[in-house]
């Protein structure tokens, strides 16, 4: 079996990082990562959790639960939301390109917002589910 997990993770992260709506709030050289280099600069956004499983019924088919976090520390919870929300627009439903799958549907489906024990640093969580298929290259078509 195929798994779509890695060039999903690829796809998602290219999108974010040259959508402009989110790089006018985590810089123009989109701040987002798999792993967060020492003193990385906020606000920042990083490739969370994810998980992979067979898609019920569907040969081939995966289910992916995506996590996505954002951090900010602007003092409260306006540039967390706006991050999520400029996330949002550039996800749901988004028609990325998988190398060899076919993805399905990309849908939001939750959000969270807290400050972190440190008191000076705000986190966003979001959640995404989203569903692939393998692509049989030689016709063109759903393997």
């Amino acid at each position: 079996m195929s798994d779509a997990s890695w060039p999903l993770q690829q796809a998602v992260y290219a999108h974010l990082a040259t959508d402009a709506g989110l790089r006018t709030l985590i810089g123009d050289t989109a701040r987002i990562y798999d792993a967060v280099p020492p003193g990385a600069i906020f606000p920042y956004l990083t490739l969370g959790e994810a998980r992979v499983r067979d898609w019920d019924g569907v040969p081939g088919g995966q289910e992916h639960d995506l996590r996505l976090h954002a951090f900010s520390r602007h003092g409260g919870r306006a540039e967390i939301k706006q991050i999520m929300s400029a996330v949002h627009d550039a996800l749901q439903d988004a028609a990325l390109f998988v190398p060899t799958f076919s993805l399905v549907s990309l849908r939001y489906i939750f959000g969270d917002t807290w400050r972190r024990a440190d008191n000076e640093t705000w986190q966003g969580t979001m959640r995404y589910r989203a569903t692939t298929h393998p692509v049989d290259l030689t016709q063109g078509e759903f393997a």
